[in-house]
């Protein structure tokens, strides 16, 4: 749809950037691919880690198999940098397998928007690290934006 608009639009400032970061977070915090296509353009491209993607029908099929997999998922983004039409962000988040082992992934993403403020590019890079239960930052109940991150040692 040549309509299609997801404010705030680029070029970002601060508070707009801010603003966008924690749209996508909540969005990805519904784990319903449905609702987070809608975020792209409908020929957005992706690098998520080696997998390579374009298009919603592939975003959704995606992270379908991603929040299939990845039980209790809990993410936190926070803005790294930004200009223009792209931003960059550090993530957080931590789910756990089908052997109940809690996991935390730590990485960053790359950003490109299109003037209509959907994303047209996304890149992310992640590594996975074990954790115990008692090591989770997100636990049921914790609004993940409270965490102080800054003070997690890693």
């Amino acid at each position: 749809m040549a309509t299609e608009s997801r404010p705030p639009l680029p070029p970002f400032t601060l508070e707009t950037a801010q603003k966008k970061v924690k749209a996508a977070q909540d969005a990805w915090n519904t784990r319903n691919p449905e609702i987070v296509q809608f975020a792209y353009t409908p020929d957005s491209i992706w690098r998520n880690r080696s997998d390579f993607l374009q298009g919603r029908p592939a975003i959704v099929e995606w992270l379908g198999k991603k929040w299939a997999k990845e039980n209790g998922y809990r993410l936190r983004k926070e803005l790294f940098a930004f200009a223009d039409n792209k931003i960059a962000v550090q993530f957080w988040y931590e789910w756990y397998d089908e052997a109940g082992q809690w996991w935390r992934t730590y990485g960053l993403e790359d950003w490109t928007f299109a003037e209509n403020g959907l994303m047209r590019k996304r890149q992310m890079s992640g590594n996975d690290v074990k954790i115990s239960d008692d090591d989770r930052w997100f636990k049921d109940g914790v609004d993940v934006n409270t965490v102080d991150i800054s003070e997690k040692h890693w």
